[in-house]
């Protein structure tokens, strides 16, 4: 019989330590640790999958066929992209984000856009009612979308080996529990049971597995790192979930790009993609407004034309305010520093306000010169021509650095319809496209002299 002992383990890399620590000794981190009840000693049952020979033996590297990955439409541009051309066969994905901001949702639109794949649709979080309250908001239905709702992997297994289905969704990862493991659902033990069940189910059918996780108050996924190791492909939603837009970015992915990113917006009917996101994001009102400019940014291989709003006041209370929304505030106060300092512009005792449109959270340097050239906008009460965007690094010494890809922010921008973009003296371009001006500035005081000129 097994016996059964307490254990700590670590909810952020699931260490094990027979008493409570305050500090993790494996990842350093502060109260993590939590009390669970495992089984030791022998266990009579079936063996385990490690305990069986599989009858396999090692063989050369040369001498393994390989062919490419069978992949899987989704009927989703932005996914498939996001995927690397579709989901592979036998693959096991993660997907997690905050409570709200669409993960269900997503989930839901990928059987009911693919009515002609068998999707076994299993949750525990709600009941077969709710997904089906859901999927009428979503507006379809389908024969092939089969929903169970269960929170018992072995029952689960037995299910999924039984109808075989083309894809199958488990949500979430922390509802579910095994009864090889003694402790509750949700807990380190169990996710990681949990998962490797689900991961030997992919593996061994090849089915596509599709798994939604929670995540921390620190917008980490919730459970132990292991759990992110153990799936082949893991994609993480950014974004408000009281905003329109939702970002899907891919932050492990074994069979494509981790540059990647995925636009959607939110709607009455679900998700919808967004396949130009630089032209819901560029400026929406007329011109003549101060404290407004425009950075081209890129977000992996994909160009990004975003709206930068900057408003300085007189501090009305005695120590200055800096609020930075979808944007580093310690960056922020970098940038004002060097304003001050290297190009002799007071701005200590003014109160500053700074925000990315769209709910996006922007950690690129090249959007540093936009963000200078928003607040001296503000301060000076001068608009900057709509037609105009900016795309350079700031240095401490106030030189204005290049950024990478230059040439396919000036063509986003170009395209968009935009007349002159400001970019470093030192960026390498060959050629200039076609109805759009480069303008190169090498500092602060030059671009001063041209910009506000």
């Amino acid at each position: 019989m097994a016996k059964l002992k307490t254990s700590w383990f670590c909810t952020d890399c699931g260490n094990e330590s027979p008493k409570w620590m305050g500090r993790c000794p494996a990842c350093g981190a502060w109260n993590t640790m939590v009390e669970e009840t495992v089984a030791t000693g022998k266990k009579e049952g079936p063996k385990s999958a490690a305990a069986v020979s599989s009858g396999r033996s090692p063989e050369p590297l040369s001498g393994i066929s390989f062919t490419a990955e069978q992949r899987i439409s989704l009927n989703n541009a932005e996914l498939d992209r996001l995927l690397g051309g579709g989901m592979v066969q036998g693959s096991l994905v993660l997907i997690g984000g905050e409570p709200g901001i669409g993960k269900s949702t997503l989930s839901l639109q990928i059987p009911l856009a693919c009515p002609d794949l068998k999707t076994l649709y299993v949750t525990g979080e709600e009941s077969a009612k709710q997904v089906k309250l859901r999927a009428d908001r979503l507006g379809g239905a389908t024969e092939n979308c089969l929903i169970y709702s269960e929170t018992l992997m072995e029952n689960i297994i037995d299910q999924a080996k039984a109808i075989r289905p083309d894809l199958m969704v488990v949500d979430s990862v922390q509802t579910m529990f095994s009864q090889n493991v003694e402790s509750s659902p949700g807990s380190v033990s169990q996710i990681k049971e949990t998962a490797a069940m689900l991961l030997r189910l992919a593996k061994e059918t090849g089915i596509p597995v599709i798994l939604i996780g929670h995540i921390t108050k620190e917008g980490s996924i919730a459970g132990p790192k292991i759990l992110e190791h153990i799936v082949d492909v893991v994609l993480q939603f950014e974004g408000e979930n009281r905003g329109t837009y939702r970002l899907l970015r891919a932050i492990k992915n074994r069979f494509g790009s981790t540059s990647e990113l995925a636009v959607f917006e939110m709607t009455g009917r679900g998700l919808r993609e967004v396949t130009n996101p630089s032209e819901m994001l560029i400026p929406m009102h007329g011109d003549g407004l101060s404290g407004v400019a425009v950075s081209a940014t890129m977000d992996g291989t994909r160009p990004f034309l975003i709206e930068v709003q900057a408003l300085v006041s007189s501090a009305v209370y005695g120590t200055p305010q800096r609020s930075a929304t979808g944007f580093d505030v310690r960056r922020l106060n970098m940038l004002l520093a060097v304003l001050e300092r290297r190009a002799g512009f007071k701005l200590g005792m003014k109160d500053v306000f700074l925000n990315m449109a769209g709910g996006l959270k922007v950690t690129e340097p090249a959007c540093d010169l936009a963000v200078i050239c928003a607040v001296l906008s503000s301060n000076f009460d001068f608009a900057i021509p709509s037609d105009v965007c900016f795309a350079g690094e700031v240095g401490l010494s106030g030189e204005i650095r290049p950024v990478s890809q230059t040439e396919r922010r000036v063509t986003e921008a170009a395209r968009l319809g935009f007349k002159k973009i400001f970019v470093s003296t030192y960026s390498g371009m060959d050629q200039q496209p076609d109805g759009i001006e480069v303008i190169k500035v090498a500092d602060i005081p030059s671009l001063c002299r041209v910009l506000f000129k």
